[in-house]
Formats: structure tokens, sequence, C-alpha cells
């Protein structure tokens, strides 16, 4: 009955952790040789909180991360589109948390060993292939010493990211992800919080925009926190497809002179971008949705089912989410294919639209509406769109996403044991 997952990430962790709160064995696969703190800032909305939370793990979050309180849209020439409170402030009975992604693993793979033991996560062991009988799954890995081995199990979880093998496996002819024209440099910077001290906020357009929210509390003798940031522009993409490789470190110059005039008198943009002592470049990719996550004994989770562009804050949620909502499944039917067919009955349809939401922008699409408006300047939001227009807005994309306050703070535990 053992679960076989491929990928250590944050899907990954998660659905490990959510097996062994469950009771049902679980061996990780991962192919680096050792896992380690990468990446950069995310948002944990709400609905993945709650899950965290109850797999145990809210005093290890809240070590790690802030609880957000603000989010902002504002435009160009430094005036609010849009600010609302988030999380508990907003009247949700779990927090929003904007945390490093590495930390975040971290956290949720030492808690993994803690509860699994050691042997539960296999490194430097990569997924090659799979192949099921009626009531088994083999899966084929190899080391970086080009030693092959085979495992055995009751099903098999893709958790392995955007290029999964076990997807590539299930649909041979898929391609590449896709490229939408849009380019991010990430960064890290010491400074003082802006607004409420915990605001994610977004300052631009479309076209041309910059992200930034803490991810840590103040140094309490500095006033400094974490200030992780995104610079992000669009080009042609007809033109010359930009590597993939997540991992890229780039100097500023390539792209700082786009945002040297924006310094307003609540946030110095390029300073921020200087102060970084390392800046990383990747494109925006997704994947188109798929019409089958589940193949017999094999089903995908995370950036493996569903890679999304990186605008509602909901791409680690989503892959925690789908492993609570898989973990419900085998619980009510237990580890095998009818757990599986029943997870993708429930999410895929609608997380597909949400793929396609965020291709189109996603929350921040209203600032496309404002742009055709009044070209994106403005003194006074309320005489380009009322707010109730940006409220409804918001709040569609909140329900699409599994957020909506009230749909949220009604519903019942994902997994009650």
């Amino acid at each position: 009955m053992t679960v076989l997952v491929a990928g250590g990430g944050i899907a990954g962790i998660a659905m490990a952790l959510t097996c062994h709160q469950i009771g049902i064995p679980v061996k990780v696969f991962e192919s680096a040789n050792q896992i380690l703190p990468l990446g950069v800032g995310i948002n944990l909305q709400p609905n993945a909180v709650r899950e965290l939370y109850d797999l145990g793990l809210s005093a290890s979050l809240n070590q790690i991360g802030i609880q957000t309180e603000e989010w902002a849209l504002v435009g160009r020439n430094g005036n609010d589109v849009w600010a609302e409170p988030r999380g508990l402030l907003a009247g949700y009975d779990w927090p929003q948390y904007s945390v490093h992604r590495g930390k975040l693993q971290m956290m949720m793979y030492r808690a993994a060993l803690k509860r699994l033991g050691p042997n539960a996560i296999i490194t430097d062991s990569r997924v090659i292939d799979y192949h099921q009988s009626k009531n088994n799954v083999t899966l084929h890995t190899i080391n970086k010493a080009g030693a092959e081995e085979t495992h055995e199990g009751s099903i098999l979880i893709g958790a392995d990211g955007i290029n999964s093998v076990v997807r590539k496996r299930m649909h041979p002819n898929e391609g590449s992800p896709i490229w939408g024209g849009a380019v991010m440099w990430r960064g890290l910077s010491q400074a003082k919080p802006i607004r409420t001290g915990a605001s994610f906020t977004l300052v631009g357009k479309l076209e041309q925009r910059f992200v930034s929210y803490p991810i840590n509390r103040p140094d309490p003798t500095t006033g400094l926190s974490d200030i992780n940031w995104i610079a992000e522009l669009s080009y042609d993409a007809k033109t010359n497809r930009p590597d993939g490789d997540w991992n890229k470190q780039v100097p500023a110059a390539k792209f700082k002179d786009a945002f040297t005039d924006w310094d307003f008198d609540w946030q110095n943009i390029p300073h921020l971008i200087d102060s970084a002592k390392e800046i990383y470049e990747y494109p925006m990719i997704d994947r188109d949705p798929i019409d089958m996550w589940v193949d017999k004994r094999v089903g995908l989770v995370g950036d493996a089912a569903h890679a999304m562009y990186p605008v509602g804050s909901n791409g680690a949620s989503q892959a925690i989410i789908d492993t609570r909502v898989l973990g419900a499944k085998f619980l009510e039917y237990g580890a095998n294919n009818n757990a599986l067919a029943a997870y993708e009955e429930q999410l895929l349809n609608p997380i597909n639209e949400l793929v396609l939401r965020n291709r189109g922008a996603g929350p921040i699409g209203i600032l496309g509406i404002i742009e055709e408006r009044c070209g994106g300047i403005f003194d006074d939001i309320d005489d380009v769109i009322p707010r109730s227009e940006i409220d409804k807005y918001m709040i569609g994309y909140k329900t699409a996403a599994g957020f909506a306050k009230d749909q949220l703070n009604g519903s019942a535990q994902t997994i009650i044991i």
C-alpha cells in the first residue's frame, strides 16, 4: 500500500506529511543529491495555511515567515488602485504568510524526516520511467553514478515540477513549457518595510511592474527586513525565447534602466534593485491545461499537474491543497486508482480554469482595464473605475482560486482523522 512520490519539493513533502498523518506508508524520490533551501519569497494563501496548520506546522510557520496584512496595487505614478487587508485582518480564520520558499521547504522537510524517519526521503534518485500492473506501480530511478533501481508501490504521485518526468511519460507529445513574453528578475534586499509593515505591494502596469513584500520581521535594532522583490518586463513572445533556468544569476544592469525613475517618497525601487546581493532571471512560463492528471495508478500534483503564472500567489498554495484533497480521497477509497480518479474529478477542471485565469493576469488583470480607461495615470482611482467593480473582480478571482473568505471559513476540514 506504499505511495511512491516523485519529487522532494513543497508538493512532494506535503504529500509525504499527509500520507504519514493518515497512516499510509510513503517514499519520496528526489533527484538532487541534497535538499537545499533554494528559491526566493512566496505567499501562502489562507486555504493552504489552514492545511499546514492541520499538519501541526503552525508554530514552525510562524518562526520562518510573516503574516501578510495588506495586498495593494499601485499605479505607475504612485497612487493606489486597490488596497485590502489580508489574512486575519480581512476576517479569515487563518492568516496569509509571506515566506522564503527555501525556508518553507526545509521546515517541511525537517518535519517529514522527524515524523517518517530518514529512509522515507531518498535523494540522488531521479525518476526515469514507470510501469503499471493491475494492482501496483513499478518506479524506475537512476542516481548520478548511473545506477538504476526499481521500487514497488500501490500508486505513484508525480510531484516533480514544471518539467515533470511523470507528466512527460503520461503526455509524451506535450513539448516544452510555454513562454508568454514576460521576464522576471527576482532579488532579496534589506530595507524598511513599507505601508503596514507587512504589505504585498505591486506597482506599475501589466507590461512593466514591480512587486515587493517583506518575508521576515524587522530587525529590532536596524528596523530592516528581508524584502523580496520581483521586477518584470514584457517582450514580444515571437522573439528568441529566453532561457528557462530558474537559477540564472544576472547583473542588475540587464534590466534596471527600465526602473530608473521609479523612486517614490514611500519606496525607492532603484535602491532596492541595487542593494540586492544576487538577482535571478527567468521567463514567466506555464503549461497548457491538460485533460488528464491521472493514468490509472499514477497521478500528478502541484506544478506537474498545473504549472501556472505566479500572478495570484497560489502556485505553492495549490500544490499543498492538491496533496490534502488527495489525502482525503485516500481516506475515503484507499491508496488506489479510485482515490486518484476522485481527486482528478474534484480539481482538474477548476484548476485548469485557474491556469488560464493566471495566464490572463489573474487578480492584477484589473490593471489592464485601468490602462484602457486612462492610460494608467490617474490622481484618484474613483474617477477611473468604481471600487465596486474592482471588488467584484477580486472576489471572482478569490472564489476561483479557492480562498474567498466566506467560502473558506465555512468549509469543513479537508482531512478529518
